[in-house]
């Protein structure tokens, strides 16, 4: 077999710069006569891999691999000993010249089947784009994009395309344009059931790049019909989607020179990110945030912001997302589209925020963010019922996973504090905790978290059982004195009851009195959860609900708007103590924050007022 010659070897190694070429996958910094970063081949938070500029050589203190330019791109590249040296050449414009005038036939194989592969790739999204942006077919996709409020130049930037309806015309394209059935049978684009029928067809297409710009994939959304929105093609040599991020190859300069990215659900929302100017945006493929996507963006990026839906997959993706950044060493900040409208505050996308407002409104919403701790407070406070022992402990131990994920003790101790400081629990009793969940396996740990994410907050509050709070006592006060129910639906709505079960009682009450049922056989058959129902059963002969029910009526109103402010203030408070980590950097957002601040203390004192 041909081998590359000695000379072309001695040439690469001679023209090499350790530093530069490193410097493309780990993001470096000078210290006394080398440059330190964060190791490429294991998890770290302290830099401890470092690059001597003289002798053309990398060695990590932490896992002990070490050694030149060509082991070290062979080893992260994973590629064999000629293709990493034909990758180099190509770095450095070196013409590579083989033994016997020819190259080595596997491997010259082998890099052939990917470069034609990325050819085809890129040829496709060319033809894609086209019919897209010129052709009468092209025209219903095209309308679509630009009543989302993708401009032009978005369309030209990300190569947006379409796959036309007929199933056998790409098949047919390509068979004129010289390219055989067995090649195209194994490119991707097509059904393994028949080699002829296009995997894409009637739908809005994103190509999908390295961080190289090499075509290596394609995604595309249902634009009519059945089946899934979106569609991604499936792996190849070309194409791992847990190692691969939609548009890295557009964001990567501007990550690099922030060392910032912004990180999405999906090719809409990183679309819309760029139109208003946010050009470090990227997302994952068809998965979660993978740990492989996390040190990918590690080598240039220090700060990740996620911009994920407020919806429960949304959140759960955010909870994991934060866990993924932190275990690589990304510091994490959490960016939510909240929009005032008349039905209170509303959650929205990028995308919808681009079409509905524009570019500079998306702008807006994306300087203000929180950091991901304040964001595990809130989304605490969301899944579990605090009011008792049991969900106390277990809104604590829902931040023993993102504890492990630091690798300073002193940041460590002070999260601990926040926690106890926040449920009003004991310091040492959080340690104690943390320190026995840190005894637990892996798969233990997993379990737990695999768990969480497939619930709904009102799904881990039901699961508790039922205690007597404020918002219980006083619909019990109600579904005992009936004729006080007017009195509770004039001063109170349902939105300000937070407990599941206290909502449902609520609900209950109300279908009673629109339909004027006056019984509880009535009120008890409006009731679906049975545990609910015989809780019922069981207070409605208790005397505690009997004694001055209206004052017990008004005080338990009181106390329900007393918390649901104390709860609001305590989410204002977190958003200002981020503002002065550059979390709000509109002083505007600041001022409204202030006065509404102002306004609930206000209202907390009279309510205290009227008590006493």
């Amino acid at each position: 077999m041909s081998r590359i010659t000695e000379e072309t070897i001695q040439e690469i190694q001679r023209r090499a710069d350790a530093v530069t070429i490193i410097g493309e996958y780990v993001r470096l910094e000078k210290k006394g006569g080398r440059y330190w970063g964060l190791c490429p081949f294991h998890n770290e938070k302290t830099p401890s891999f470092s690059v001597d500029p003289d002798k053309n050589f990398f060695y990590c203190f932490g896992c002990h691999k070490g050694g030149g330019i060509i082991s070290f791109v062979m080893e992260l590249e994973k590629l064999s000993y000629p293709e990493t040296l034909e990758l180099l050449a190509k770095k450095l414009n070196i013409p590579v010249i083989y033994e016997a005038g020819s190259p080595d036939p596997e491997e010259t194989n082998r890099t052939k089947q990917r470069e034609d592969l990325a050819e085809l790739y890129r040829r496709v999204a060319i033809s894609f784009h086209h019919i897209l942006t010129a052709t009468e077919a092209g025209k219903k996709a095209l309308t679509y994009v630009r009543e989302r409020g993708v401009s032009d130049e978005m369309i030209r930037k990300f190569r947006l395309g379409y796959a036309p309806s007929d199933r056998q015309w790409l098949f047919n394209f390509l068979q004129k344009k010289g390219y055989s059935e067995e090649f195209l049978s194994k490119s991707g684009l097509f059904s393994r059931q028949n080699t002829r029928i296009s995997f894409f067809a009637d739908r809005l297409m994103f190509p999908i790049s390295d961080k190289k710009g090499q075509t290596v994939a394609f995604g595309g959304r249902l634009l009519q019909g059945d089946g899934p929105k979106y569609l991604n093609s499936a792996e190849s040599n070309l194409y791992k989607k847990r190692e691969t991020l939609y548009a890295i190859e557009i964001a990567l300069p501007q990550i690099r020179q922030s060392e910032e990215v912004h990180i999405c659900e999906g090719y809409m929302d990183v679309i819309a990110l760029h139109q208003a100017g946010i050009g470090t945006a990227v997302a994952p493929l068809g998965t979660a945030f993978t740990d492989e996507q996390a040190r990918l963006l590690r080598q240039w990026a220090k700060t990740a912001y996620l911009v994920f839906d407020n919806d429960p997959a949304g959140q759960a993706a955010t909870i994991k997302g934060i866990l993924t950044c932190r275990r690589n060493g990304l510091t994490c900040r959490i960016i939510s589209m909240e929009k005032t409208g008349e039905k209170g505050i509303i959650f929205k996308d990028p995308a919808d925020i681009l079409k509905e407002d524009g570019p500079g409104a998306l702008q807006k919403y994306v300087k203000c963010f929180i950091n991901d701790f304040d964001y595990l407070v809130g989304r605490a406070r969301a899944l579990f019922d605090i009011t008792h022992t049991e969900g106390l402990a277990q809104a604590v131990a829902f931040f023993f996973p993102y504890l492990e994920t630091l690798d300073s003790e002193v940041s460590r101790d002070g999260c601990m504090g926040s926690i106890a400081d926040t449920f009003g629990v004991d310091r040492t009793a959080v340690l104690r905790d943390f320190e026995t969940y840190s005894k637990k396996s892996a798969a233990d740990k997993q379990r737990s978290l695999d768990r969480l994410e497939q619930q709904k907050p009102a799904e881990i509050r039901s699961k508790a059982p039922i205690r007597m709070n404020d918002e219980l006592f006083l619909l019990m006060t109600i579904i005992s004195n009936r004729n006080l129910y007017p009195r509770l639906r004039s001063s109170l709505s349902i939105e300000e009851v937070e407990d599941p079960r206290a909502k449902e009682l609520f609900i209950a009450l109300e279908e009673c009195y629109r339909n004027e049922i006056q019984d509880v056989d009535g009120l008890l058959n409006q009731i679906q959860d049975d545990e609910l129902r015989n809780f019922v059963l069981e207070k409605t002969s208790s005397k505690a609900f009997s004694q001055n029910p209206e004052q017990l009526v008004l005080d338990g109103i009181k106390r329900i708007r007393e918390k649901r402010l104390e709860r609001r203030r305590a989410e204002i408070i977190l958003k200002l103590r981020s503002a002065r980590t550059g979390g709000l950097q509109s002083e505007q957002q600041i001022e409204e924050l202030l006065s509404e601040k102002v306004h609930i203390d206000a209202e907390l004192r009279r309510l205290k007022e009227d008590q006493e």
